[in-house]
């Protein structure tokens, strides 16, 4: 075969797969519309209250007790009332 047949083949193939490719993203986007018709749908049947919010959760503060004041008395010596012996 010449060169200019051999372009001339490759051009309608060339052409042939780029209409291919152009009803495949035709299909895609209508595919894509559908979708997002169905989820507007659902989105517009289902109840706003059934939305859960997030929460924060607050921790309960400690509360610190004070403690009674307690009075220091000195601490009284215990006399014994046995004499005591002393080894010399």
């Amino acid at each position: 075969m010449s060169q200019k047949k051999l372009v001339k083949d490759l051009m309608k193939k060339l052409d042939k797969l780029e209409s291919e490719r152009e009803k495949l993203i035709d299909k895609l986007s209508k595919a894509l519309d559908k979708l997002e018709k169905k989820e507007e749908k659902k989105a517009a049947t289902k109840k706003p209250s059934s939305k859960k919010v997030a929460t924060k959760k607050v921790t309960a503060k400690k509360v610190v007790r004070k403690k009674p004041a307690v009075k220091k008395v000195p601490a009284k010596k215990v006399v014994s009332t046995e004499p005591s012996i002393t080894p010399a």
